[in-house]
């Protein structure tokens, strides 16, 4: 063992001793295989000798140098293998750059897949062959399958709803077109038809298949093929006048980064997309310029025109391979790039040396990063990770930038400078385009076919007599012509105005050669599936079971069952009447604030009228008389003071609108006739065992049975709204039904006609709805849709139920809607707060009065040293007595003829002291009715008397 390595440390030393000697790097081969005779193999090649100049000017100290050896494909399959196979066996390749097609790529791959040869092509765009199914194979370049997002993006941005892709039948066409169908699907855009061209056609092919493509409707078309089949297939729409107004042109990203250096006057307004690559380096435009001399230089003979040394991605990708691929080979120098050579001729597949190196050169090229001529070179999976796209909008051999699409932020007209507002995929992001023929608004992208299959819409062919205005199907005595009109048919023609696109279609009525029904509503669905229609347009009910068959739209009605039941009067007779027209909350209330209101009123009155005086119990009843005698304005009591009179003014006014409503109210119930339905509940009709009555060869019989556990025998079957009223007004014990149970639009439809009898009650069971049905992954259901929701969200839904329908609002017995509702606090709370603040601020305005009026006396008698129930007590006693001083009083005396000075006045029983007057105590009754020498008689014992 320690033999081995000292021979392997001398073999090291000696090679290393070797390049300081010599100074010379070792050489190692790298395969070429490109089409010399192509405009992207030349310039490419031009590109990748420059990058191998560059590469080692820039790192001379490097042990490796990569060696070309070129081999021409010939734009041939078998030439490519044939070259592969060469460089491999012959050349000993550590790696091969190319080849240069999408159709090559697969048989050189799989060769350097057995002789562990990294193939490592920035041409071959396909995502048909991939790293994930060639371990040894390596896109430095586009994966088609990238650009896909980009395009959907842009096809949903100006809101196109149908594409049709034209491809040529090889690799690099077919395999681009999964992803594309994938990602238009997921914004909702639909492929109607393919496009395959051979690419060997003729002229006279392409303008076959471009008249084909004219006489459909839809106006958007992508092209994906090679640079020479465009340019003859754009001549050819030219000539079938396909390149004006109305039509969409896309090309993919390939042809965006080459068609414009070949095109002529025949692309016009075309748009494309290519990968972004940022052309204001110093960087960049240094190698434009060395690049155009270097493929004049060598190629002056092959190229005369100017506009075909125009740059490429692809030239730019070849450079940046280079680098790649030679930075790999010095990682990866550690071991010496020989190979294992097997046993058998060298022209054997099975002979195919394999590398020892190769593994670990992958392993670099794959881990290679840095940045490039076409930005940052980052391998994601064994591709190049190109997430920026340049938007072009293509007029003959100019180009302008429209705007740029990223994964993240969308659609946006510059590049990282309006991109924080999230994803955007709309046209107003992107700078204007000039489209084919130069009109002045975007093209709709469709037009009404002047060939093609027309959509079968199936229709019940039978409609039920009563539901005409629901759906009618007739036919024309005079031109023998089916006519199909209602509701349903209103809505479908209305949402198909509504498509973004031309939806040629034919009604087919569902019935037999007789006139009558071939089946039911199940059985017409399933038509669909058997793909004997291409939809059912009618009163079709979206359950689960045929959701699980078909595709339906948005319902288009309202969805649920409930049940249609008689009208009765239920006038109430009840002796306690009187007290419903007003709420509970209502009636405590209107209490509370007649005592407050009496109590304010006392108050004010209290010292100045003697009519508010007295014995308790009697002002404490005065108090309640009169209030309460304002309901009926009878109270006798004369009120003296302003404040009083403040507050009893509005108090009656509040009492006036309280009286005339409650009056109003009350006069209702007992006059107006009230109507309710006469079952409230689903459950009582089959809790009492009534029959119930529903729409024959309905699906409701169905819930009525297993959902709600009718008894079958219960239920009687209708066809008619005439047959609905008439075992309604038998009711349930004369051989009718107390209750008609059926859909909504259907029970509309009974009430347009009865709603002065019955009306709808209980319990809505919600349903599906009514739908148009379409066949499973159809986009016409979700366009439809879309169509559904835009005119339900409006007033046209409105209007054409209006129509139909009748305006039901004018039915005025329907759902006891004239049921007089009992008054609560909510409407009068307002009233109650104006007296509320209007008494509280003629009380606080009363006490400020009389405080200040009594402030000396009070000061005096009821100052520190007494206690605060003292106080309260002295304040009452105050306050009973009368206010001689007032109006009132005066008047009184001047009609008596007495007079009265000041010695006459009766003394406060504030000012007794306790000890003078009551000896020590509370006087007695006795005492304070005995007169006495030195207490006046008149006056002191009456004051006393009314305190208590």
């Amino acid at each position: 063992m320690k033999n081995y390595l000292l021979l392997f440390l001398i073999l090291s030393m000696s090679s290393s001793l070797s390049f300081i000697v010599s100074g010379e790097p070792t050489p190692v081969n790298i395969g070429v295989i490109l089409d010399m005779k192509s405009r992207v193999g030349k310039s490419s090649f031009v590109s990748m000798k420059i990058a191998m100049d560059d590469f080692y000017t820039a790192h001379p100290n490097y042990t490796t140098r990569i060696v070309f050896k070129t081999r021409d494909s010939q734009k041939k399959v078998i030439s490519a293998a044939t070259a592969a196979l060469d460089l491999i066996q012959n050349e000993r390749v550590e790696a091969i750059i190319g080849p240069q097609t999408s159709s090559e790529a697969p048989f050189v791959g799989d060769l350097g897949a057995k002789a562990n040869v990294p193939i490592v092509s920035f041409s071959a765009t396909c995502p048909a062959l991939s790293p994930t199914q060639s371990p040894f194979f390596i896109r430095t370049g586009l994966s088609d399958a990238a650009q896909a997002p980009a395009i959907a993006a842009l096809i949903q941005a100006y809101g196109w709803r149908r594409l049709v892709p034209i491809y040529e039948d090889t690799d690099y066409g077919a395999g681009f077109i999964p992803s594309l169908v994938e990602a238009l699907l997921g914004v909702g855009v639909n492929v109607p038809y393919r496009s395959i061209v051979s690419k060997d056609s003729a002229d006279d092919d392409l303008l076959l298949e471009l008249y084909r493509l004219k006489s459909m409707q839809t106006r958007v078309f992508l092209l994906h093929m090679s640079t020479s089949l465009a340019v003859k297939l754009f001549d050819q729409a030219e000539a079938a006048c396909m390149m004006d107004e109305g039509f969409v042109w896309i090309i993919s990203g390939k042809l965006t980064s080459l068609l414009p250096s070949v095109a002529h006057d025949s692309i016009q307004g075309v748009l494309g997309l290519r990968p972004y690559v940022p052309v204001t380096t110093d960087k960049y435009h240094k190698f434009h310029k060395r690049w155009r001399r270097e493929f004049r230089r060598e190629f002056v003979s092959d190229d005369d025109d100017d506009d075909s040394t125009k740059l490429t991605t692809f030239s730019l990708w070849a450079y940046d391979t280079v680098w790649a691929v030679a930075l790999a080979v010095e990682a990866a120098a550690s071991r010496d790039f020989t190979r294992v050579v097997s046993e058998g001729r060298r022209t054997d597949l099975s002979a195919i040396p394999v590398s020892k190196t190769g593994k670990k050169l992958l392993h670099e090229i794959k881990r290679t990063r840095f940045n490039g001529l076409a930005g940052e070179f980052h391998l994601v999976g064994g591709e190049l990770n190109v997430s920026v796209f340049q938007l072009m909008n293509l007029h003959g051999k100019n180009e302008m930038k429209i705007g740029y699409w990223t994964p993240i932020a969308g659609l946006h007209r510059h590049l990282g400078k309006d991109n924080n507002g999230g994803y955007s995929a709309s046209m107003e992001s992107l700078r204007p385009v000039i489209w084919p023929g130069e009109p002045k608004m975007v093209p709709k992208g469709w037009e009404m076919p002047t060939s093609g299959k027309k959509l079968k819409i199936a229709v019940p062919g039978t409609v039920l007599p009563g539901f005409r205005s629901f759906l009618n199907v007739r036919t024309d005595s005079k031109t023998n012509q089916t006519i199909f009109g209602g509701f349903v048919i209103e809505v479908f023609e209305s949402a198909v105005k509504r498509l973004p696109y031309a939806l040629p279609f034919e009604y087919v009525s569902y019935k037999s050669s007789d006139g009558k029904s071939t089946g039911s509503y199940d059985d017409l669905v399933h038509q669909v599936t058997l793909q004997k229609f291409d939809a059912v347009v009618g009163d079709t009910t979206i359950t689960a079971k045929r959701l699980g068959y078909v595709d339906f739209t948005l319902p288009y009605t309202l969805a649920g069952i409930s049940m249609v039941v008689p009208l009765q009067n239920k006038q109430s007779k009840n002796a306690w009447i009187f007290v419903k027209p007003l709420t509970l909350d209502l009636w405590l209330v209107s209490l509370s604030f007649f005592v407050f209101t009496g109590f304010i009123v006392w108050v004010l009155e209290h010292r100045i009228n003697p009519e508010f005086r007295g014995p308790p119990m009697n002002q404490l009843g005065t108090i309640f008389y009169f209030t309460f005698s304002t309901l009926v304005f009878a109270h006798r009591e004369n009120i003296v003071s302003n404040l009083g009179r403040f507050v009893v003014i509005i108090w009656v006014f509040v009492v006036l609108i309280l009286q005339s409503s409650y009056t109003a109210s009350l006069t209702s119930m007992l006059t107006v006739d009230q109507f309710v339905p006469s079952y409230s509940h689903i459950n009582e009709l089959k809790e009492r065992g009534l029959r119930v009555g529903h729409l024959n060869n309905s699906f409701v019989k169905d819930f009525l049975t297993k959902t709600q556990g009718f008894n079958q025998e219960k239920l009687v079957p209708f066809r008619s709204p005439e047959e609905y009223a008439e075992a309604l007004a038998k009711g349930s014990q004369n051989d009718g039904v107390a209750a008609v149970i059926d859909e909504i639009p259907y029970l509309k439809v009974f009430l347009k006609y009865h709603c002065d009898n019955y009306t709808m009650a209980g319990q809505i069971y919600k349903t599906g709805g009514f739908g148009f049905a379409f066949p499973k992954g159809s986009s016409l259901a979700q366009d439809l849709s879309r169509a559904i929701l835009n005119i339900t969200e409006g007033d046209e839904m409105t209007d054409i139920e209006r129509r139909w329908f009748g305006d039901q609002t004018n039915c005025l017995k329907q759902g006891s809607k004239l049921s007089s509702n009992s008054l609560n606090f909510r409407s009068f709370w307002g009233l109650f707060l104006i007296t509320g603040i209007a008494s509280l601020v003629a009380f606080c305005i009363y006490w400020i009065i009389f405080f200040h009026k009594n402030r000396n006396q009070l000061m005096s008698e009821i100052g520190p040293g007494h206690s605060l129930p003292w106080r309260l007590q002295s304040i009452g006693w105050l306050f009973d007595q009368k206010d001689l001083s007032s109006h009132t009083f005066r008047n009184a005396e001047v009609k008596d003829g007495s007079t009265r000075g000041t010695n006459n006045c009766p003394q406060s029983p504030l000012s007794y002291s306790t000890a003078d007057t009551f000896g020590g105590g509370t006087p007695t009754t006795d005492e304070l009715a005995t007169p006495n020498s030195e207490t006046p008689l008149h006056g002191e014992v009456t004051i006393v008397h009314e305190a208590r």
